[in-house]
């Protein structure tokens, strides 16, 4: 073969990056020994991988084509290297999962792979669904765990477990007190509500904006946050009412801190998906792990019904 593994692995950095730098941090190389591979491998098929803006390299259509196989080639090289020296680690997995799944569910998940990997490594990254996506899209991440729809036509997206946004406000909150439990509101009232909601590019946001199409230029939006925390800490100081999913306020729901609103003319149902790019291939590691997230949600209707540790 007239390129190396290191070419490769060199090359992929950088499209993940976009930097040389940042891609010799990542190898532990040196900025000369990085830029020599990479001119190197385009002189040798005469070709540009990267178009030069300044100091900066955007990764050309060419470049666009050869990442998804040479991230392929170069995660089957390592599998066989680690077969050759008879180890039992599925190596390093990158996942990437939004706020939700990853602070509900992704964690423990990771936390059972590592305990029946543990000569694995495992990098997880929590964001909203529109970084994952493009993460994914760029082969920076693995696999991807989100609560919001994709449509990129790069990639496999697999339904994993039915999700639900529910409305909810503090128990002290006026509207709460005016009508007693609040079980039922009607629509009008709740236009009329400050709302503390996720940021936009959130699949909560977008199911949330969805549910409220017909009128959201009525909503009085008072506050975005990025972290469903946030979010609940805002709502108990009677900042307003809130919208996301029942499994992050579960364990409020059961405290009292936090009580649910409904209304009948609104619905947030949505699910949770599963994600990789369409030219990944699929390590053993990969497969593991959406075995493992099968088998843990495995009889289980919807998210918030999932056997999780109480939080006190």
């Amino acid at each position: 073969m007239r390129y190396t593994f290191r070419q490769l692995e060199i090359f992929v950095a950088i499209s993940r990056t976009g930097s040389v730098s940042r891609a010799c941090e990542l190898l532990a190389l040196s900025q000369s020994a990085a830029s020599t591979a990479l001119i190197e491998l385009e002189k040798q098929f005469e070709v540009q991988l990267f178009d030069r803006v300044g100091k900066t390299l955007r990764i050309n259509e060419t470049g666009q084509q050869l990442l998804p196989r040479a991230v392929e080639l170069l995660d089957r090289a390592s599998e066989i290297e680690q077969m050759l020296q008879g180890q039992q680690s599925v190596g390093h997995l990158k996942i990437g999962a939004t706020l939700t799944v990853g602070n509900y569910l992704a964690t423990l998940l990771v936390a059972k792979f590592l305990q029946q990997n543990r000569q694995s490594r495992v990098q997880l990254q929590v964001h909203n669904t529109r970084t994952i996506v493009e993460q994914i899209a760029n082969h920076t991440l693995d696999l991807g765990m989100i609560e919001g729809e994709c449509n990129h036509p790069d990639l496999e997206v697999v339904p994993w477990i039915a999700d639900e946004l529910v409305m909810f406000a503090a128990p002290d909150y006026p509207l709460v007190r005016n009508i007693k439990g609040a079980q039922h509101i009607d629509r009008a009232i709740l236009l009329q509500q400050p709302w503390i909601l996720r940021e936009k590019g959130s699949g909560t946001r977008e199911t949330f904006d969805r549910a409220f199409q017909q009128d959201y230029s009525r909503l009085h939006i008072a506050l975005e946050l990025e972290h469903t925390e946030a979010i609940k800490r805002a709502v108990e100081s009677g900042l307003g009412i809130g919208c996301i999913s029942r499994l992050a306020l579960k364990d409020a729901f059961r405290r009292g801190s936090l009580v649910p609103i409904s209304c009948d003319s609104l619905q947030f149902n949505r699910n949770f998906y599963f994600l990789w790019h369409r030219q990944k291939y699929q390590t053993a590691g990969m497969r593991q792990f959406l075995a493992l997230c099968q088998a843990f949600t495995a009889g289980v209707s919807r998210s918030d019904l999932i056997p999780l540790p109480e939080i006190a």
